[in-house]
């Protein structure tokens, strides 16, 4: 697993709730470009 697969990973366990739109480029994560936590009430 690379560093960044492992970033991504830790991204998503921390989000609890949300999307991400996630860059892939050669099969590798590049980025994440679009963030939005949602908070369930």
């Amino acid at each position: 697993m690379t560093e960044k697969e492992k970033k991504l990973i830790n991204l998503i366990r921390k989000i609890g709730h949300g999307e991400i739109k996630v860059i892939i480029q050669d099969s590798c994560p590049i980025r994440v470009e679009e963030f939005k936590k949602s908070i369930k009430l």
